[in-house]
């Protein structure tokens, strides 16, 4: 250790969660206070930006593990005045969240497992539990900070290690007879970790 009075051999602050690592993570919504009930949009949990764009402001916590605690914020898109990617990658993302916490192979299409990918509304994916796969990505400012772009559904392998039983909780059994695939995937724009909803949204997105 350094001495108190000389901090030139001191660390930057490189405290990331590294690219890759699968964790189980539990969402909470923070509220924006929009509403659009044409869209299914109540309960006042999406938050319109100053541009346009509606998006959830997800908080996701580390639930167990090694990193445990550690908070992660990632914007999910529900609409942008530039188009319908950002609302796009939003669906893909929470299509894969509800796969992960349910159980559900994304192949899977049987009458159960589509029940299973339809909410009441945004009050059902506040709190919900899924196995992440952490990515990172940069803020406002261009630092590096970690980001959820992918959520691993029971195809993958470490799904069952990670998840647990909780991948259960629903009553979903992953569906037998399926070839196992690639995760699924649903790219997210950045936002800065300090300022979770503010800035460091892509320029399409805002």
């Amino acid at each position: 250790m350094g001495s108190w009075n000389d901090f030139n051999d001191a660390q930057s602050n490189t405290n990331l969660i590294p690219k890759g690592t699968l964790a189980k993570v539990r969402l909470t919504i923070r509220p924006g206070g929009f509403d659009d009930a044409s869209q299914g949009w109540t309960g006042g949990y999406a938050t319109r930006g100053s541009t346009g764009a509606v998006y959830l402001n997800g908080e996701f916590t580390v639930t167990e593990g090694q990193y445990a605690r550690r908070k992660i914020f990632t914007l999910i898109g529900l609409y942008s005045p530039k188009g319908p990617d950002w609302g796009n990658m939003g669906r893909g993302l929470i299509r894969g969240m509800l796969n992960s916490a349910r159980g559900i192979s994304d192949k899977d299409q049987t009458p159960q497992a589509q029940a299973a990918r339809r909410i009441g509304g945004f009050a059902d994916l506040d709190g919900i539990e899924f196995v992440a796969r952490i990515d990172v990505g940069t803020d406002a400012n261009g630092d590096d900070k970690n980001e959820i772009r992918a959520a691993v559904t029971p195809d993958h392998s470490d799904y069952a290690a990670v998840m647990g039983k909780a991948g259960l909780q629903f009553g979903n059994a992953p569906a037998q007879g399926h070839v196992p695939q690639q995760p699924t995937t649903a790219s997210q724009p950045s936002q800065p970790a300090s300022a979770p909803g503010a800035a460091g949204r892509p320029s399409w997105a805002q």
